[in-house]
Order: structure tokens, then C-alpha cells, then sequence
């Protein structure tokens, strides 16, 4: 079995798949064979079913049993180059609407915070609409205060992308990125090298508990917040779609479900 991962390994890598995929199929095809222990080799619809009606019956969302599900596909599709594909329908996710902070919440956050780069971190993850990954990877040949521009380089779907800088953060960054060399993170960690994922969301989780905001936000939601407040503002969706580096317009649409003005201006009966 171990074999069969770690060729499974090195095909998505060799295709470029990112980090967080590798690990996410590679763990759903270790737990799908140790589920199967026996001739993992053959292709088993009924089998790979009962799999998945299991980890939905033990209540994992829909979201996880459909990368098990592409996992799954994956190996035996492209791994083991079986002529016989796995045919299913995918699970419907759920379409929640994402979890954003009002200017006055994302105001409360930013002054709760008095480390000043955890501080600028945060304000620059709303201020540019950017994932904590991209957060913690930037370097100080990324960004260009002069032209308040922020270039990503093989952000997420390993496409480059172009987003903006506040004005109001040019001088925390100037002072962030002095005596640094251009290879250097902007907010690397004391130990050198960048901050993990982890403690960028850590730093967010007690900022919002600081500013006693008891919304279910993640780290995720500046990025949220970005977007739909420049919708509020009137910026045209296709270039939020493009701040944004989504390859369909339907993602960014989601966030018209939250800026909509005429739903906001009905009235209450009561």
C-alpha cells in the first residue's frame, strides 16, 4: 500500500498539484485502502459506495466525502491507469453564505491588535483581499509601496495575480521590509524563515476576541470582507474578480448575495 502512495505522491507532484492537495488525496486514498485492506488494486464501485455512505453517516460534510471521492478517482484513474473509471455523482455541498465583517468590526479588529506586524498583517490581508497562505509566503520583492501594487507569484491554482496596497499601510510596510533583502519575508518569523498558517490564524482568533466580535469569522473572512465591501463601494465585479484571482466570475458572484442594497433597504413589518 505504502508503495501505491507514494507513486500516488509523485504523479501530483510531477503534475504540479499544490501542497495542501497532495496531502488531502494522498491521506483520503490511505484511509480508503485501509478501509478496503484487501486486493486495493480492483476497482470496487459498490465498494468505494459503502465507503462514502459510511464517512457520511458519521457526519462528515459533503465537501470532505467529495475529495475522498476525487482522491479515489484520481488513484485508480491516473495512478494505477485502469481502464475502468469510477463513475459517480458528487455529493451536493451546502452553499453557505461567507461569514463577513462590517467596516466598523474589521475598525474594532485592526485597533485591538497593538503588535504592529500582526497588526499590519491582518490590515493587510483585508486591505488586499489576501489568503493567510499568500500572507505568510510574501516577500519583499512582492510588494511595490511606490505603485501600491502586490504581485502574488504561484498563489493559489499556481497563477500569478496582481492586488492592491492601502495607502494608509505604506509606511508600516516601508518600515517592515527595511534592511531586508528581497528574498526575505515580509513578516517572517522570529526563528527565521516564514510564519506557519497556524499562527497567522491564531493571531486573528485572539484579535476577534479581543475586539469582542462573536461572529464565526476565520482569517479567511478579511479576505471576505475585502470583497464585498468594494462591491458596496460600486467597483465593477470583474475587477473584484480579478483582485480576487478567481478563474470563474461565479465565485465572485457569491458576494452579491451579501451586498445586495434592495434586499438591505426592506423594511420590517414588525
Amino acid at each position: 500500500m505504502e508503495s501505491l502512495l507514494i507513486k500516488m505522491d509523485q504523479e501530483l507532484r510531477l503534475r504540479n498539484y499544490s501542497r495542501k492537495t497532495i496531502s488531502a488525496y494522498v491521506g483520503a486514498v490511505r484511509a480508503y485502502l485501509a478501509y478496503k485492506k484487501h486486493d486495493v488494486e480492483t476497482v470496487d464501485i459498490d465498494h468505494i459506495k459503502a465507503y462514502l455512505l459510511q464517512k457520511l453517516d458519521h457526519g462528515l460534510s459533503s465537501r470532505t466525502v467529495n475529495i475522498a471521492l476525487h482522491a479515489i478517482q484520481y488513484f485508480y484513474t491516473e495512478v494505477l491507469r485502469k481502464e475502468c473509471k469510477v463513475h459517480l455523482g458528487y455529493a451536493k455541498t451546502a452553499q453557505a453564505l461567507p461569514v463577513v465583517l462590517s467596516r466598523m468590526e474589521i475598525e474594532r479588529l485592526i485597533h485591538s491588535v497593538t503588535n504592529i506586524k500582526h497588526n499590519t498583517m491582518i490590515a493587510l490581508a483585508y486591505g488586499a483581499g489576501l489568503r493567510v497562505s499568500e500572507v505568510a509566503s510574501l516577500r519583499v520583492q512582492d510588494i511595490d509601496v511606490d505603485q501600491l501594487v502586490i504581485h502574488l507569484k504561484h498563489a493559489k491554482g499556481n497563477k500569478d495575480r496582481i492586488t492592491i496596497i492601502p495607502e494608509s499601510l505604506t509606511d508600516a510596510l516601508r518600515a517592515m521590509c527595511m534592511a531586508k533583502d528581497p528574498n526575505d519575508y515580509v513578516f517572517g518569523s522570529e526563528r527565521g524563515g516564514s510564519l506557519s498558517e497556524r499562527s497567522l490564524q491564531q493571531v486573528f482568533a485572539t484579535a476577534l476576541q479581543n475586539a469582542a466580535i462573536t461572529k464565526k469569522a476565520t482569517f479567511h473572512s478579511l479576505r471576505h470582507s475585502f470583497a464585498t465591501h468594494l462591491l458596496e463601494n460600486g467597483t465593477d465585479i470583474r475587477y473584484v474578480q480579478e483582485l480576487l484571482g478567481h478563474s470563474n466570475i461565479r465565485t465572485t458572484q457569491r458576494y452579491t448575495q451579501v451586498t445586495n442594497p434592495s434586499l438591505k433597504n426592506i423594511k420590517s413589518p414588525l
